[in-house]
């Protein structure tokens, strides 16, 4: 049955270790109305051994150990825990001060891992040292149990490795286990010191506390150094440069856990592999219970690094999975709401700190609003655009900086998407807003084009492509505008129906327009279809794409256009209509499905210039 609930072989010294620390708990609250149960033994401590020759473990405390009947209802039933039953007895202020950990009952059991014989010595704080007990058992059906004289309070349990199994009998590997799932154990876990050779016999049998016994998180944010945070950061990480900023927060409750959240300066090699290991390090009381808990925040925060601390989950009766319920879903919303307020107070109080964390991270962070509709708004109050207000392809408006800057009567968002920043800050589609001095948000992440199709609106502002549908720029056009463009729009009615007709396999529709005031076309594809970056992208990853077919916008001011107007050549007019539909593909940064053709029109026309 063991071998079924444990995946992981040297956990077995984590959940030993963790009773060990349950007893020291229990012996220093009882104490605290009965200072004789120390028996002028206060320095409470687990001490792990071994003995290669003997191929056996031994995991022993000066804790409040257990009677006779203790041992036969404790470790004679599978999954009963003393702990649990000590809790149930507690009540009010009691149950509040005690920090015990509680439901690890069944851990004894993960000794018959590794041991075919388990040798468990105890004795109840306070008896007699006549009163001791030993119980043996090989994990089969029964076991042995007799009186025995021991002169210590507490629990020795002794393990007898099965042969294939020696390797735990090693201190560099027990070490090794011990400062990986035990290393903040509030209790000094001894062990004797590896000794250098020496004639000196005493320095050889010299002891050593092997873990921190110092969980960070547990102490009050105002005795801990920036130092130290930093120093735990580079423990918990593995990273060796300085953290930007962390959270350390106490949650006291409907939930009772503790967090401790880092955002990392730099971002890892593999931060854009959704598949990559991720999450917070996730303890109980602070015993180590797995390195990825990726539940408690979503994927587009899998930079966060840090731990949480909590005895409120719901783990499988291993502690090597945790269970989905509604303390996993509370707790993921509160970590998520937190991460998102630290990234907004360095978003406020240090602009140049933000930048450089936008900068390694905010792709990732543009992830959020398909992933987490709930903090929607939020997540997207803490993005930065690079926008024609400078014209830069530094990423450093926000949309609220956007936002303060609109126009009287303009009721949208506007933004260009493109393949890179150059192809977007020269996009004909922005040559009327640059005429009306109205800002454009200028896309060029590669998230960017799937990012809007997520990103409705902000502030109660509608986001709108500029390159997608008709123009219409509401308050922002004059009525006479207005007229104006109806008069040339009917005026080249059949310019429009003539182009329409050579570029009919190739365009949806053709149509004047009012967005140029420099090009003489544009591409425009349809309100709802899929963005020309996205189709793009899509179809570079060998993705089937829906067939579309873009609208051409022509500007009838333009010579070019004026002239092909007045064309009486067909063949030449079918040749200038390839020939505007080709330049206007390539000014939004596509590829000409037919480059030599587009070679040889031009070449054609331009040997036709007198």
């Amino acid at each position: 049955m063991i071998h079924s609930l444990y995946s992981n072989k040297e956990i077995f010294l984590r959940e030993l270790v963790s009773n060990a620390s349950d007893a020291a708990d229990k012996l220093r609250f009882k104490a605290l109305h009965d200072g004789a149960l120390y028996e002028d033994d206060p320095e409470l401590k687990i001490r792990v051994s071994f003995d290669k020759e003997l191929n056996t473990v031994t995991i022993a405390d000066n804790g409040i150990g257990m009677n006779r009947d203790e041992v036969i209802e404790n470790l004679g039933t599978i999954a009963k825990s003393g702990t649990a039953s000590f809790m149930s007895q507690l009540t009010g202020d009691q149950k509040k001060d005690s920090h015990l950990i509680g439901q690890f009952g069944v851990g004894f059991y993960s000794a018959f891992i590794v041991a075919d014989r388990v040798e468990v010595m105890t004795r109840s704080a306070g008896a007699p040292i006549e009163e001791g007990v030993h119980w043996e058992s090989s994990g089969e059906a029964d076991y042995s149990i007799e009186t025995i004289e021991k002169a210590g309070r507490g629990t020795t349990i002794v393990l007898h490795l099965k042969k294939d199994q020696a390797e735990f009998a090693d201190g560099w590997r027990l070490r090794s286990i011990i400062k990986k799932y035990s290393d903040h154990i509030s209790l000094p876990i001894v062990m004797e010191k590896v000794a250098a050779a020496t004639d000196d016999a005493e320095a050889a049998a010299e002891d050593e506390v092997v873990n921190t016994a110092t969980a960070i998180w547990t102490r009050s944010r105002s005795d801990i150094s920036d130092e130290e945070y930093t120093e735990f950061y580079k423990h918990v990480s593995h990273d060796f440069v300085a953290p930007a900023k962390w959270s350390h927060n106490r949650v006291e409750g409907k939930l009772d856990y503790t967090s401790l959240l880092y955002l990392p300066a730099k971002a890892p090699f593999d931060l854009y592999n959704r598949d990559a290991a991720r999450g917070l390090k996730l303890y109980v009381q602070r015993t180590f219970i797995m390195d990825d808990a990726e539940q408690f925040l979503p994927l587009y925060l899998r930079f966060i690094k840090g731990v949480v601390d909590s005895n409120d989950l719901s783990l499988n009766v291993s502690r090597e999975i945790l269970q989905k319920d509604q303390s996993i879903d509370s707790m993921r919303a509160a970590l998520t709401k937190r991460v998102l307020d630290m990234l907004e107070k360095l978003k406020k109080n240090s602009a140049e700190a933000y930048a450089t964390f936008w900068a390694e991270f905010g792709q990732v962070l543009k992830e959020g609003p398909a992933e987490d509709f709930a903090n929607k708004e939020k997540i997207a109050g803490l993005f930065l655009f690079a926008t024609t207000e400078n014209d830069t392809g530094e990423q450093n408006q926000s949309l609220a900086d956007y936002v303060s800057r609109m126009k009287d009567g303009q009721d949208k968002i506007y933004y260009v998407v493109a393949d890179n920043f150059n192809t977007a800050k020269n996009s004909p589609h922005l040559e009327v807003f640059r005429k009306k001095g109205i800002e454009v948000l200028l896309l060029s992440d590669r998230v960017d084009d799937w990012l809007m199709g997520h990103l409705n609106e902000f502030d109660g502002k509608q986001f709108q492509d500029v390159g997608k549908g008709q123009l219409d720029l509401g308050k922002l056009d004059s009525e006479e505008e207005k007229e104006q463009h109806e008069k040339v729009e009917e005026a080249y009615k059949g310019f429009t129906e003539r182009l329409q007709a050579v570029l009919d396999n190739q365009v949806e529709a053709v149509r004047v327009t009012h967005r140029l005031t420099n090009s003489p076309a544009c591409l425009v594809v349809g309100e709802d279809d899929m963005g020309a970056q996205m189709r793009r992208l899509l179809e570079s990853a060998g993705q089937a794409v829906p067939e579309s077919k873009p609208s051409i916008e022509i500007n009838p001011d333009h010579p070019l256009v004026q002239k092909m107007d007045k064309e009486a050549d067909e063949d030449r007019f079918s040749d200038l209509a390839h020939v505007l539909f080709d330049q206007a593909n390539l000014a939004e940064g596509g590829a000409l499905k037919d480059p030599a053709a587009y070679v040889q029109r031009l070449n054609k026309l331009l040997m036709d210039i007198q």
